[in-house]
């Protein structure tokens, strides 16, 4: 049985996939300025729960520990947003992380949860968010890389993000006539925890976050696609 929807908002609502830290935590800030309520999930729940509570509290912000490579937990991450809040109007499908580059390098181990994550995981939120979207004409995003859209040496990350560049693309085409806007955010090289050390001349993640809030806020006939946002400084 669908849990009962207690409180209904009367802003929309807007969930991110990764909201613990980097270009998930900027866009949670950004949309909260913006109006948004927010459903920020992640894995690191005490991290969650200080940007919940910085952003609002449980009427405007609320924390869900969710780990995106488990169905359950997609299930569960939608029925308490809209168990809280009533309704769904925007989800940035996030999560992800990387590896070194060469097949001879990270373990296989990451590897395995890495391509679950970055596209699985991807796909999952895709399919738990996508009713409550189809009903709200809502707006689904993507992160997505420019490693989307040219092969790095030996990475295997870069082919996850082809990956979720085809994705993309077709869930665009299966949502085409619903009223739902389909985003995938490309970045370049960004400064967060994604890197080890601190990356000299790159976007910072409230840039992206930008971007993302750039296309959220377009009329509702207008479809931006595809964003693909580079450092001045970055040459490919």
């Amino acid at each position: 049985m669908a849990p009962a929807r207690a409180r209904h908002s009367v802003d929309p609502v807007f969930l991110i996939t990764g909201a613990s830290s980097g270009i998930g935590e900027a866009t949670a800030r950004r949309a909260a300025e913006s109006g948004y309520r927010l459903v920020l999930a992640a894995r690191r729940q005490e991290r969650l729960d200080a940007l919940a509570e910085e952003l609002g509290g449980p009427t405007r912000a609320l924390p869900v520990r969710c780990d995106v490579t488990e169905w359950g937990e997609q299930e569960r991450m939608v029925a308490t947003a809209l168990d809280a809040f009533g309704r769904l109007d925007v989800a940035f499908a996030n999560a992800g992380f990387g590896a070194e580059r060469s097949f001879l390098a990270s373990s296989p181990e990451h590897w395995r949860s890495m391509v679950l994550t970055n596209v699985y995981g991807a796909a999952l939120t895709i399919r738990a968010t996508m009713p409550a979207l189809k009903e709200s004409r809502g707006h689904l995003l993507l992160t997505g890389s420019v490693a989307g859209r040219r092969v790095l040496p030996g990475s295997l990350y870069s082919a996850t993000k082809w990956a979720v560049t085809a994705i993309g693309e077709a869930v665009r085409q299966e949502l085409n006539g619903t009223g739902v806007r389909v985003t995938l955010v490309e970045p370049g090289m960004v400064d967060t925890e994604f890197f080890d050390n601190p990356v000299s001349g790159a976007l910072e993640a409230d840039d992206v976050a930008r971007a993302v809030m750039y296309a959220v806020r377009e009329p509702a006939h207008v479809d931006v696609n595809e964003i693909l946002v580079r450092p001045t400084a970055q040459d490919s």
